[in-house]
């Protein structure tokens, strides 16, 4: 990916390999049908049930804060409380991409 970051790729190649992506950032996730349920671990989350992650479609919420997104990169964004600029490298580096004519891995 050279030039500007191409962030509806990077969510393509994310979604492609949702499974592994889901388990390096919510480790300890639980699959229930559709969705990961997991705890948020942007707060003291004792127990599972209020944070899921449709695994399909990327979409997420925490209904316990009501916080949401549509995408694997508002996702990765929101938990390491990170720009969306910042979550789209750091995902592209997990998921061995390139960014702005850099190879990152």
């Amino acid at each position: 990916m050279n030039g500007p970051i191409d962030f509806a790729e990077i969510n393509r190649a994310a979604l492609a390999a949702f499974p592994a992506v889901l388990a390096r950032i919510l480790p300890g996730g639980k699959r229930v049908g559709k969705e990961i349920v997991a705890l948020n671990p942007r707060r003291a989350d004792r127990d599972l049930g209020s944070f899921k992650v449709n695994r399909y479609n990327g979409k997420w919420a925490d209904f316990a804060k009501g916080d949401k997104g549509r995408d694997p990169l508002s996702l990765v964004a929101y938990l390491a409380d990170i720009s969306q600029v910042e979550a789209a490298r750091l995902l592209a580096r997990m998921l061995g991409l390139e960014t702005e004519g850099r190879r990152h891995g």
